[in-house]
């Protein structure tokens, strides 16, 4: 049995905050906040796309990720997409990094999709879960990031 509690973030929405603060200091700039407080709003209210999970430690948030529609503006043409992987500090090297993908193939499989991808400026992170390296692509303006793909 796992040690954390994964789910919705529209079950468990009193972590919006966290969770806000989370992605926009992890992936976000200056300009981004708002981007991601609308993300995890969105979720809140329990949107099909994009959808939230957060992982608990009894009652402490200690890790999120997410399934969104889109998550690289040049490639559009790829649904869905596992985003925002974040883990605290305070549970890193654990095994949340796993779980989280784990719960986020199994709810994209329950709903009948086939594939899912991901993209990271990180080589050799992702290969170790089952994510095959498919190519670059860019980000925008113009940073060249790594697709991957993982067939469910």
């Amino acid at each position: 049995m796992s040690r954390w509690h994964i789910v919705p973030l529209s079950e468990a929405p009193q972590y919006q905050p966290q969770l806000v603060e989370w992605l926009w200091q992890a992936f976000g700039d200056q300009q981004s906040r708002a981007f991601f407080a609308s993300v995890i709003e969105s979720s809140v209210r329990g949107a099909d796309f994009p959808q939230t999970f957060v992982a608990l430690d009894d009652v402490r948030a200690v890790g999120t990720v997410g399934v969104w529609r889109c998550d690289l503006i040049s490639r559009q043409d790829l649904f869905p997409w596992l985003a925002a992987l974040y883990v605290d500090e305070s549970a890193r090297g654990s095994g949340l990094s796993a779980a989280l993908q784990s719960y986020a193939e199994a709810w994209c499989r329950a709903r009948g999709f086939p594939d899912l991808y991901l993209y990271s400026l990180c080589a050799d992170y992702y290969e170790r879960f089952g994510w095959r390296y498919i190519g670059d692509a860019l980000d925008y303006p113009d940073v060249v990031v790594r697709l991957y793909h993982k067939a469910l």
